[in-house]
């Protein structure tokens, strides 16, 4: 016998051994050299002659079953006979075949003892796989094939375009499949078997319960599945054995080298007969018996949500008083809700909007019940009170909501934040809404809190920040008088307050609120000319000459005060809607005065024509407040100018708490869109707040309110005014305006006490620029560079007139470059630039700064930016040091905003000189101090408060410390802001002007945007940068993202913005496109409903609910998309939430005017102010 060194396969071993030789010595591994050819072919013929016994009973016992079951199918008429016939002439072919081979395998043997080699069993192989299995090119039926042995498949190579479009296969083309005995290929039939029990079980559940079908990846319980998190974060305790082997995200097999270990795994996965190996988890084995397998699906997600409920639980179980962990564990039901539920969009059916409606009620009503639970073991918590009644708000009727509301009010009179709410509630209660009705509420609210403030309310004490709270809820009263069209009131009230505050008689300082507003009364009837009005002294010139006997009225003077508008219509051919609208508008902007009789002429108070342009103490007295701090005076006074329309950019004067309630300028979002001032266009912000006066539609000029007659001097508000001019592209009117503004100018800088105050000479340069007047404008800027040219980088004052006129510089090249066709980033020579020689000048600290720019030597540019360097370093450290000592309030305002004007300065020389990454790591290096500063402050007073708690003796003086911690991080964080505007906007002039990338430039905006959600100026650069992307998926999911971390309005209205002008960018570019052109932008579809959709998802915040400027503009684009009547039904949804908005009113009087008459009578049942009613619209129609 042979002996061959066989290889580890041995049905190989020929190959092997033919290339053993020429095999490299690194493959001797391979090879088995101590294995026997001839032993093993031994060992299998023995092993043969004991099975073929065995093998042949199992064999006629299948042949016989499946004789059975063709004689049961042929009867039953499932089989046809000409089937079997083919089959058992099959079978026939295939045991001819075998007595063939056996008889050859017979002949060549000779004997069992003979050896059969492994070549020639391998040379048949080879021979039998030669033969290539006939395929067919085309479909045909089984009926048609003459021979159906020889073609049973073939392939299909013509795509099915259904697929695309179906979510399966045609159910006809799905092969169905009939078993044929109880046996299975693969397995051995001595040791396995399988069960077919359930087969019946399951053909009644795929004919009966379509349900139990597999579920596809986008089903329900499959995205809950995704949705829901994992068990292993959720849950801190240890799971079992079981869980282990189920929860396991792969398939841990066992070991055999140990007996410990192979038991231990074989009693983890138990072993059946649908798993005999033990390697699949107790889901998959019940899949594989086709049970349970919709229940898995569904309840997976039931362990999580229970393990995190009983987390919560426990943990309330220990800490009951934590009213935040409350608080999560009752908005925790949303989330639990949409697992169980589904979300809106997975409920699909007829009855989805009843499932959704039932389903809402059950998670409200469970939410109340956890609401209950916390305020029963809370009861002095505001916090857990509110959310209880914001749950209650959806669950109870009005009246009995009300009814709670005024009891929660009483037992906790003394917390300003549950009055602000309370006013909101009342405010937004449509049924029962008027304005004399919320104009109490108001009065009662500020009386309540007086007498808490003064100590007359014994059992509860004041709470800290009890008198900025009151302000702001005075602030609040103002605009909601001022929106509702009573700005007559409104005004009212800020001259009682002023003259209540700031000309307070001394032998009344000591009296409560309520016995000072009794010596106010006399004062405000008495017909004496109040705050703002000529001859105005004040209450306490008055009182004290009221003491002395009283003084005789001067005899009024000749001069007749200017008449009214000629006419209030220009052209009457209009129509009556749009005679109605432009009277209305006028007469609010000409009528916004209370009226007064004047006693010089003989006039009483039945000579008004209008009697609610009269305003009696009754209205205003019980809203007045006492302010011992004078950072509130302050802010009271700088409200006030704001309130007029002029412009503040300070802390001080910022709106209250709800913000959004005011908003109803469009300016708000379309801020910063001037391309020819890229560096100075955010020097106004605008607040998005209407100004006294102004009270037309949404998209209606702006009315002035007439402050120039009245004698105000804001340069500020005169440059504000040329700049609207400048926009409206009327040259005639700009020249009028010019003349009038640089008229104030002047007479004001006229002044003594004005000659030398920088923001008054920087606001007069700014003016005659923004005129065209540059010469004029670079001699004003000079001669103020002049007067403090000594002091240098100290002055902040310098410091901010310098930066605006070498941005102006800058801007101004740009422009003449552009008119000219050039391209790059500004002048070659850097010393004759006249940006570059502002900055290097005050750098110097000369008092040389001439209007014409002359060459810079490069050793002055050098010591310029040494001095920026070391000035920045100075001013940094100072901050560190108010932060440990903090100064007076005052100091702590300079020190910022000179913060502001001397980065913004170093910043701009940097980028002129060396590049942009020098002026980026200046912003860098100023921001990263700047904003640390808050974060330390904060820390160091918890620490303070917790080593030293405050006394009762000290709670006012600890107030007031707070108020002023409050405000220096404010104004910190205001300063902040600022110069991040001055880094976007100069990245933005940069990259508008040279190659630079635009990642730099997103992703400090998107930093930026992520600290101040609410900053207009940043979300305009932000809105132009993407603008320039066809893929507009970054910003979506960037709006997305902040819109979910914040609860601001703001946001949200600049997603609609940027989506409203992308929707009109591709309606132009297909209008304007000629048939089979190429588009300029990308093609998209959907953005109507994802607009709309985006303001659903608003309206459903808190804050977007009561935001007027979102409604008004829902209602246009509704109407600008041609849906009438769903811009009508959003009206009526409106009121229920912001009906004291009577701008709101009128754009549904424009936009719907055959409802004129029903909206008209809606504001006079709700108390608007209606200056114009219909009958005497039609007498002046008439005449």
């Amino acid at each position: 016998m042979q002996l061959i060194n066989m290889s580890l396969f041995p049905a190989f071993a020929g190959v092997a051994s033919d290339k053993v030789e020429d095999s490299p010595k690194e493959l001797d591994w391979l090879t088995n050299k101590s294995f026997q050819t001839g032993e093993a072919l031994c060992l299998h013929n023995r092993f043969l002659e004991k099975t073929s016994e065995g093998l042949n009973d199992k064999e006629s016992s299948l042949d016989r079953e499946v004789s059975s079951e063709e004689a049961k199918d042929e009867e039953e008429g499932n089989l046809p006979p000409k089937k079997k016939k083919k089959k058992s002439e099959k079978k026939r072919k295939k045991k001819k075949k075998h007595k063939k081979r056996s008889g050859r395998y017979s002949d060549s043997s000779g004997s069992d003892s003979e050896t059969i080699y492994p070549s020639d069993l391998k040379r048949e192989e080879e021979t039998d796989r030669l033969q290539p299995a006939p395929v067919a090119s085309c479909f045909c039926w089984l009926d048609d094939l003459q021979s159906p042995t020889e073609q049973l498949f073939c392939v299909d190579r013509k795509p099915d375009p259904a697929n695309w479009t179906y979510k399966s296969l045609y159910r006809g083309d799905v092969t169905r499949y009939k078993r044929k005995g109880n046996s299975s290929l693969g397995l051995d039939h001595r040791r396995q078997e399988i069960s077919w029990e359930e087969s019946e079980s399951n053909k009644k559940q795929k004919g009966g319960d379509k349900k139990r079908a597999a579920d596809r990846y986008f089903s329900t319980a499959n995205r809950q599945l995704l949705r829901s998190q994992p068990s292993i974060s959720t849950l801190p305790t240890v799971p079992d054995c079981n869980e282990i082997a189920s929860a396991a995200s792969f398939l841990a097999l066992s070991w055999t080298d140990g007996e410990g270990k192979e038991g231990e795994t074989g009693d983890r996965v138990p072993t059946s007969s649908v798993n005999p190996l033990g390697v699949y988890d107790s889901s998959t084995a019940l899949w594989l018996q086709g049970k349970g397998l919709q229940e898995t699906q569904t309840e997976q997600s039931a362990p999580v949500l229970a393990g995190r409920t009983e987390e919560f639980n426990r943990r309330l179980r220990e800490k009951p008083s934590d009213t935040q962990l409350w608080i999560e564990f009752i908005r925790y039901q949303d989330e639990q809700s949409t697992v169980a539920f589904g979300s809106e969009e997975e409920q699909q059916g007829g009855n989805s909007a009843e499932h959704r409606k039932s389903s809402y009620r059950a998670i409200l009503e469970k939410k109340l019940s956890i609401a209950e639970r916390a305020v029963a073991t809370n009861h002095s918590c505001i916090a857990l009170q509110l959310e209880r009644l914001r749950i209650c708000q959806e669950l109870w009727e009005p009246p009995a909501l009300a009814k709670e509301w005024k009891k929660l009010v009483f037992l906790h009179p003394n917390s300003a934040p549950l009055w602000q709410e309370y006013l909101l509630f009342t405010q937004s209660y449509f049924s029962n809404f008027t304005v004399s009705k919320v104009n109490s509420a108001y009065g009662k609210c500020l009386s309540t809190l007086s007498a808490v403030r003064d100590g007359n309310m014994v059992s509860h004490p004041a709470l800290p920040g009890t008198e900025e709270d009151m302000l702001d809820i005075f602030t609040q009263q103002c605009h909601f008088l001022r929106q509702s069209g009573h700005s007559e009131k409104a005004v009212s009230l800020f001259q009682a307050m002023i003259d209540f505050t700031f000309y307070k008689p001394d032998s009344v300082r000591e009296l409560s609120t309520k016995q000072q507003m009794e010596f106010f009364e006399p004062f405000w009837d008495s017909g004496e000319a109040r705050i703002g009005e000529v001859g105005a002294r004040g209450w306490k010139a008055w009182m004290l000459q009221q003491e002395r006997g009283g003084w005789l009225q001067p005899n009024a003077e000749d001069e007749d005060e200017e008449e009214e508008e000629e006419d209030e219509v220009k052209d009457w051919d209009q129509p009556r809607l749009r005679i109605w609208l432009d009277v209305e508008a006028s007469r609010e902007a000409a009528h916004w005065l209370p009226w007064r009789p004047d006693k010089a002429k003989g006039q009483s108070e039945e000579d008004c024509e209008d009697p609610d342009r009269q305003v009696l103490f009754d209205d205003i007295g019980p809203s007045l407040i006492c302010l011992s701090s004078p950072e509130l005076r302050l802010c009271l006074l700088l409200r006030f100018l704001s309130f007029l329309g002029l412009p503040m950019d300070s802390v001080l004067s910022a709106a209250p708490c709800h913000t959004g309630l005011l908003l109803e300028n469009l300016c708000l979002l379309t801020q910063g869109n001037d391309l020819w001032r890229p560096l100075t266009s955010h020097d106004l912000p605008d607040s998005g707040i209407n100004s006294v006066g102004h009270m037309t539609t949404l998209q209606g000029a702006r009315k002035w309110a007439g402050l120039g007659k009245q004698g105000e001097n804001w340069m500020q508000y005169e440059k504000l005014k040329v700049l609207r001019c400048l926009r409206s592209t009327t040259k005639k009117r700009l020249r009028s305006q010019g003349k009038s503004s640089k008229r104030v100018a002047k007479r004001l800088l006229k002044e003594p006490d004005n000659r030398s105050s920088l923001g008054l000479w920087r606001e007069y340069g700014h003016l005659e620029w923004l005129l065209g007047n540059l010469d004029e404008a670079r001699k004003v800027f000079s001669t103020a560079a002049g007067m403090g040219g000594a002091k240098g980088l100290s002055n902040p004052s310098l410091c901010d007139l310098c930066l605006l006129w070498a941005q102006l510089e800058l801007e101004d090249g740009a422009r003449e470059e552009g008119k000219e066709g050039g391209g790059g980033g500004g002048l070659n020579d850097v010393t004759a630039s006249p940006a570059v020689c502002v900055l290097t000048r005050l750098a110097e600290g000369t008092a040389s700064f001439s209007s014409s720019c002359q060459s810079l030597s490069p050793v002055s540019i050098l010591k310029a930016r040494r001095s920026y360097e070391q000035a920045l370093i100075a001013s940094l450290s100072a901050l560190d040091q108010d932060v440990h000592n903090p100064k007076d309030q005052e100091d702590m305002l300079a020190e910022r905003q000179r913060l502001r004007g001397l980065v913004g300065c170093y910043a701009l020389f940097q980028y002129l000189t060396v590049g942009i990454q020098a002026a980026l790591i200046v912003y860098s290096q100023a921001r990263e101090k700047m904003e640390a500063c808050p974060r330390l402050l904060t820390s160091e007073k918890q620490i303070d408060n917790k080593a030293n708690p405050p006394s009762t003796d000290a709670s006012r003086s600890t107030a007031d410390s707070s108020y002023t911690s409050r405000h220096y991080i404010s104004r910190l964080a205001f300063e902040c802001e600022a110069l991040v505007v001055q880094q976007a906007a100069l990245l933005r002039y940069h990259s508008s002007i040279s190659v630079f990338p635009l990642a730099t430039l997103r992703e400090m905006l998107t930093s930026s945007l992520s600290a101040w959600p609410s900053s207009a100026p940043l979300w305009s650069i932000f809105i132009q940068v993407e603008s320039r992307y066809h893929s507009a998926g970054r910003a979506r999911r960037f709006f997305h993202s902040v819109t979910r971390a914040t609860g601001s309005v703001v946001p949200r209205l600049f997603a609609i913005v940027a989506e409203q002008q992308r929707k009109q960018l591709v309606d132009n570019a297909q209008r304007s496109c000629c048939h089979g052109a190429a588009l300029p932008i990308l093609p998209e579809n959907g953005l109507s409903n994802r607009i709309r959709g985006l303001f659903e998802s608003t309206i459903a915040t808190e804050m977007g609910a009561h935001c007027p400027l979102l409604w008004r503009m829902y209602m246009h684009f509704l109407v600008s998309e041609g849906n009438v009547d769903k811009a009508r039904g959003i009206f009526y949804k409106a009121l229920q939430n912001i009906p004291w908005a009577k701008g709101l009113y009128m754009d549904a009087v424009q936009l719907f005017p055959e409802h004129l008459q029903e909206f008209l009578d809606l504001m006079t049942e709700k108390e608007l102010r209606l200056r114009l009613p219909l009958e005497e619209l039609d007498i002046l129609l008439e005449d």
